[in-house]
């Protein structure tokens, strides 16, 4: 039995190699987007290619699974669908390292104080929310780490910082905020410790999102960040408390992600906060998917990654329609490969060029789109909810990822539990939820453990979770 992990040492050179490797990838990756679309197709076809015959040769799962396929190169739609819970099932023989286990990944990430080390001083781990019904554990090796990095040095020097006040950034010394979900291993957190304990000539902070707003504005104050990193309904809560006169950054840019972002959020925190907004679309079995543009598009990082529009039957949804869900396969990340994975985002796919010139796929995506909720506070004022700290103070307490938390008045939520949950988890999930909104000074809204399931989405597998009136 597997009662404890201590991660092994890492090499103190790694993440110089990294550094080294993210540099080689970048220029790799910039010399090819100038080639136009048919050099970007051709890069993922071949490490398409080359991923599959990896995955065929080193992974029992895929091995077993492509079993009846006949020998040789396979294109991608002879490949079966897989789902989170199949990996998740099968998770020591989908790894290709035979070293890496369920057993001792479930040992390290037992650990909080591990978040952002290296499993086995190699790997960086993180997990998902499971947002869908079934959480998972997904495991980078140093290619993926250095495909990710590339990809984040891509939007940085892209057009999408062309307007960045570089100078401003000088001034306020580079300080880097994250506003995240922090109390377990999530890929924001994960990463985010991880990139920080590699280059510790960085200023960077990251900011608990459980905390009451006017916390985390005042610690930003102190901060004074050149650059905030959050979810969109964060950074807008912010904007809102910067027009108040109650926070005062001047940060010379902002990053949002892990939601969706409207076109008028999107003009309302660039305006609040006069700086460029920078949206990006990931996922923790891909941390870098598309990335925004100025006409509100996301363009899909499509050298690194496959993306399939497809309808419920897994068919390919014509350009302009909504699709059921997306097919990820992830180019980046031969130890787990992930090959046509059922993600569960709904997309459409732009018909037409993108008006800001790129030659990357262009999609809008409807993923996360959980509500803020406001709340009447005793003494008159009102209260703002984030989204993401509701769900995580339950996930956190209770260990259920499939709920609802619904705004049914100004004083009152209701939970809504799997019946498997409800007799198992609701009391521990209720009293998390009423610490949590004591701390908030909302002792008076009144915490309701309802009967029946959560409601089913209308498309896809992800749940919304937050729901205000």
């Amino acid at each position: 039995m597997v009662t404890g992990f201590e991660p092994a040492q890492p090499d103190p050179l790694l993440p110089v190699y990294e550094q080294w490797r993210t540099a080689a990838v970048a220029a790799q990756s910039i010399w090819v987007r100038s080639l136009g679309a048919s050099a970007i197709a051709a890069a993922a076809n071949t490490r398409f290619d080359a991923l599959v015959r990896f995955a065929r040769s080193h992974s029992p799962f895929y091995r077993e699974a492509w079993a009846r396929l006949h020998e040789g190169p396979l294109e991608l739609a002879e490949l079966p669908v897989v789902t989170k819970r199949e990996l998740m099932t099968s998770f020591d023989d989908w790894c290709t390292d035979r070293s890496v286990s369920r057993a001792a990944i479930t040992a390290f990430l037992a650990q909080r104080s591990h978040i952002g080390e290296r499993f086995q001083g190699r790997y960086i781990v993180w997990t998902s929310s499971g947002s869908t019904g079934e959480p998972g554990i997904f495991v980078q090796d140093g290619s993926a780490l250095a495909a990710y990095d590339a990809l984040v040095g891509a939007q940085l020097s892209g057009p999408g910082f062309a307007g960045c006040d570089w100078q401003a950034v000088a001034t306020l010394g580079g300080r880097a905020a994250l506003i995240t979900a922090d109390t377990d291993h999530f890929a924001s957190i994960a990463s985010w410790r991880r990139v920080a304990a590699g280059k510790p000539w960085l200023d960077m902070r990251s900011f608990a999102v459980t905390q009451p707003v006017a916390d985390i504005v005042r610690a930003l104050n102190a901060y004074q960040p050149a650059f905030v990193s959050s979810y969109p309904t964060v950074l807008s809560l912010l904007a809102e408390e910067q027009d108040a006169g109650r926070l005062a950054i001047r940060p010379a840019a902002l990053w949002s992600g892990g939601e969706g972002l409207s076109a008028r959020a999107r003009t309302e925190i660039e305006r609040a906060f006069g700086c460029l907004l920078q949206n990006e679309y990931g996922a923790s079995e891909c941390l870098a998917i598309a990335h925004g543009c100025r006409e509100g598009c996301l363009h899909v990082d499509a050298d690194w990654v496959i993306l399939e529009p497809v309808d419920r039957e897994f068919q390919p949804t014509p350009p302009g329609e909504l699709s059921h869900t997306v097919l990820l396969t992830n180019l980046a990340n031969p130890l787990q490969p992930i090959i046509r994975y059922d993600l569960g985002d709904s997309v459409r796919v732009r018909v037409g060029a993108c008006a800001c010139g790129s030659p990357m796929p262009a999609i809008q995506v409807e993923g996360r789109s959980d509500d803020v909720i406001t709340l009447r506070v005793p003494d008159g004022t009102t209260q703002h909810l984030v989204p993401l700290a509701l769900t995580t103070v339950v996930e956190d307490a209770a260990g259920v990822h499939r709920f609802q938390i619904v705004q049914t008045a100004s004083d009152r939520l209701c939970l809504r539990l799997m019946d498997a949950d409800r007799a198992r988890a609701g009391a521990g999930a209720l009293a998390a939820l009423r610490a949590y909104l004591d701390q908030h000074a909302l002792s008076n809204v009144e915490i309701v453990l309802e009967a029946g399931e959560p409601l089913p989405e209308k498309r896809g597998g992800k749940l919304r979770q937050v729901v205000a009136m």
